[in-house]
């Protein structure tokens, strides 16, 4: 890792900067993913007291900081929009991982799970993480501006995809429930599939500028994160340390989070609040590094970044999920119940309207970051009290 001094004055009366030479191992940034990794092989499949739940906790927070970290080192060597990619879509596959192996081992039971936790992380995306990005953006700058064609183009994906995933198994009728039937959840995951590959395509290869970054007056004034000039990109042998350290504080976040599921689930109960609730703190949980990265973006006044987090998570969600889901219910028992309920299916459709008008202009003010969080804040509290 690379650090800055100041040296001596040169000669036209500037004070040049000399790198120092830092130890990668010395960083907390190295050493908290591992150490995470340690604690999650320690509590796995264990029942912990309350005294090692919050450590646990404090540890799940230090990865995720360590995982936004890494992220953007990953981000800076790769360029957009790869960096968010690689966020979304390691975010996803683990959480997908984990999903899976809980709906095989889980029996009937879990039978909602996947619509649940896709459910919650579309709404935490779309709302939550664009709507913050975008409310902190506007408070800083007055006015944030993004690429309204790559947003629009990823938002039409969003609403197809939960669509097809969320809302019309409610009211097809080749089975019973809001379930799909095999025929048409193998549908299901090759659209989904076919959507978020052509959606990749467009905005790595063929369309990338539609989702680049809107230059601006304000963001060449926005400072750096830590008071400097943006940092020159870090050497491959860096950047491929960190992809393998994000990969680690992801696997360590999304594991300890389910660790933490049973004193989560406890304390729920404590309060009274319904054991579906679960889901959506895990989801939280687990949302948290891109939650992070999309805001830091956003106080750089990079909103279309937290665009592509955001939305790119809502897309992975589903379209990395349903598919592999697909795969899985050959040895799930019972039926596979994806479609959403009437109060879900309002939340979703107001959410979907919303952010069109959102995105449509291509730039945001307070104002639209606030109706977002409103409706996140609709969704956690009838979750809470449905």
């Amino acid at each position: 890792m690379w650090g800055r001094r100041v040296g001596p004055r040169n000669g036209k009366g500037t004070i040049a900067l000399t790198a120092t030479r830092r130890s990668p191992f010395l960083s907390w940034t190295t050493v908290v993913p591992l150490l995470a990794l340690v604690a999650l092989a320690l509590t796995w499949g264990r029942h912990i007291e309350v005294v090692v739940a919050i450590g646990i906790a404090v540890v799940l927070a230090a990865a995720v900081l360590a995982a936004v970290h890494h992220a953007e080192v990953v981000a800076l060597r790769v360029g957009e929009p790869f960096g968010s990619l690689v966020l979304a879509v390691a975010v996803t596959v683990i959480e997908v991982a984990l999903i899976v192996t809980i709906m095989v081992s889980g029996g009937p039971e879990t039978a909602t799970l996947a619509r649940d936790t896709v459910f919650a992380a579309v709404m935490i995306t779309t709302n939550g993480i664009a709507g913050l990005s975008l409310l902190v953006a506007s408070i800083r700058y007055g006015t944030t501006r993004f690429n309204a064609e790559g947003s629009g183009a990823a938002l039409a994906t969003v609403a197809t995809l939960a669509a097809l995933s969320l809302a019309l198994p409610t009211f097809t009728m080749a089975a019973p429930g809001p379930v799909y039937s095999r025929g048409q959840l193998i549908f299901a995951a090759i659209a989904s599939l076919a959507l978020y590959g052509m959606f990749v395509f467009t905005q790595t290869v063929r369309h990338r500028d539609f989702f680049l970054p809107v230059p601006s007056d304000d963001a060449a004034r926005a400072p750096s994160s830590d008071g400097e000039v943006h940092a020159a990109p870090p050497t491959g042998r860096a950047a491929v340390a960190s992809l393998g350290l994000l990969v680690v504080a992801l696997v360590a976040v999304v594991g300890l989070a389910k660790v933490e599921s049973y004193s989560i689930e406890t304390a729920i109960r404590a309060v009274g609040l319904p054991p579906s609730f679960v889901g959506v703190v895990i989801a939280l949980l687990v949302l948290l590094p891109e939650t992070l990265a999309a805001v830091r973006a956003g106080l750089r006044q990079r909103t279309q970044i937290s665009l592509n987090l955001a939305y790119g998570s809502a897309m992975a969600s589903i379209g990395l999920t349903i598919p592999t889901i697909a795969v899985a219910s050959i040895w799930l028992e019972g039926p596979l119940q994806l479609g959403l309920g009437p109060t879900q299916l309002v939340l979703l459709s107001l959410t979907m309207l919303v952010s069109v008008l959102t995105i449509v202009p291509g730039r945001a003010t307070r104002l639209q970051g606030g109706v977002h969080i409103v409706l996140l804040a609709a969704f956690l509290f009838l979750a809470a009290s449905p």
